[in-house]
């Protein structure tokens, strides 16, 4: 389907270039955020902050990309969405810049937050156009094992790059990458609005099911923002040393492209409710051993599980999500949800960590993701009946 944009211009969303520029993208805006469980221990270890205000940090930035998000979802379409991303590119570059100058922690937590301002932008945009693409639970799939493969081999390296480069090193990095997509940026559409490319399964739900879903995203991810953040500091409390940990993380990474993987594969080939069932429940479950002593051979398995669980669950909520509605529109405010999420669950993480103890956070997760699943699930079903001619109230 080609879409005939403004200025004449024309993008076709089901096209390879735009679904490849759109997941490049969608690598480079969550850069920090997805070896966020290595970037905390290294904010405590080499800048010298306590764990509450790691996690202070931490949900600054995901409180910028929160912001952008929301933001776009009702504003994107107004502005040149290739102008947003260049724009939100260069902010990326020049907030990463300047934080290799800081090392208060106030400071430092605005400028994150500045950085996940411009982080946000990247994530929407590139998020909302592969909502809109046809196949969207394949192509978020997709997304996330490249996402992953980028995760996998930036936790596994962190800890030598803090060692060589230091914190200033590993800044630049995350400076840097942002800017290798610039040339790639006028491939993407410039508003999206005319060429949604509507699953065909996509039904119009009532407003009630709507909120429950979007309820549902935003308290699942607020469960993993507060999880995944602390991850590196919970092995390194338990006595695993930083390499073990980052192994661990690292090979969990690789699991979470498996998850991506089976959803891609079973994408249509079996029930959305019966596929969260699984990846929320056994995503949840798998935590519970880190309350406990934990060895390093036990918190690599538990997180190879919780990691391939969660990347599983994941491309299946958003291909939901663009199945509640008939104009794409769901899609868009998921990712918000999602983004507001991630941005609450440090800091919430940060509010019931006591002394240095993490054993609440787990506690707080498990709780979370448990009722993020008593809310998917009815807008889900009702979405599978209607879809099957079958009217719901």
């Amino acid at each position: 389907m080609l879409q005939q944009a403004r200025g004449g211009d024309t993008a076709d969303l089901g096209s390879f270039r735009v679904l490849a520029v759109a997941i490049l993208l969608g690598v480079i805006g969550p850069e920090v955020f997805i070896v966020q469980p290595g970037f905390v221990q290294g904010l405590v270890q080499h800048l010298g902050f306590d764990e509450k205000g790691a996690n202070y940090t931490a949900s600054a930035e995901m409180f910028g990309i929160a912001a952008t998000t929301v933001a776009l979802t009702f504003l994107a379409h107004r502005f040149d969405w290739r102008r947003v991303l260049n724009a939100s590119l260069l902010v990326m570059f020049a907030a990463n810049v300047a934080c290799t100058f800081v090392r208060d922690l106030e400071t430092f937590a605005v400028v994150r937050f500045l950085a996940g301002f411009g982080a946000g932008g990247v994530v929407s945009l590139s998020f909302t156009v592969i909502g809109l693409t046809p196949s969207p639970d394949r192509n978020f799939g997709l997304l996330i094992m490249w996402v992953l493969i980028y995760g996998a081999l930036g936790l596994f390296v962190m800890p030598s790059a803090f060692d060589v480069l230091g914190m200033s090193g590993v800044l630049w990095f995350f400076a840097l990458f942002p800017l290798v997509a610039l040339p790639f940026v006028r491939y993407m559409p410039q508003t999206g609005e005319t060429a949604a490319q509507v699953e065909q399964d996509a039904v119009d739900l009532g407003a009630l099911l709507k909120m429950s879903a979007l309820l549902a995203m935003f308290v699942y991810y607020l469960a993993q923002g507060a999880v995944w953040a602390n991850l590196f500091l919970i092995g390194v409390n338990a006595g695993i040393g930083e390499q073990q940990v980052a192994n661990g993380l690292t090979i969990s990474q690789f699991a979470g492209i498996g998850g991506a993987l089976a959803a891609v594969l079973l994408a249509h080939r079996t029930s959305r409710a019966f596929a969260l069932v699984i990846g929320i429940v056994v995503g949840t479950v798998v935590l519970y051993p880190l309350v406990g002593k934990t060895g390093s051979m036990l918190f690599a398995l538990v997180v190879f599980i919780y990691n391939f669980a969660w990347n599983f669950t994941n491309p299946i909520q958003l291909g939901a999500m663009a199945s509640f509605d008939r104009r794409g529109r769901v899609v868009v405010y998921a990712v918000a949800a999602q983004m507001c999420g991630l941005a609450f669950g440090p800091f919430l993480a940060a509010m019931v960590i006591s002394n240095g103890n993490l054993v609440p956070v787990i506690w707080l997760g498990i709780g979370l993701f448990f009722l993020s699943l008593a809310l998917f699930l009815p807008p889900v079903l009702a979405q599978a009946r209607r879809s099957h001619g079958v009217a719901v109230t």
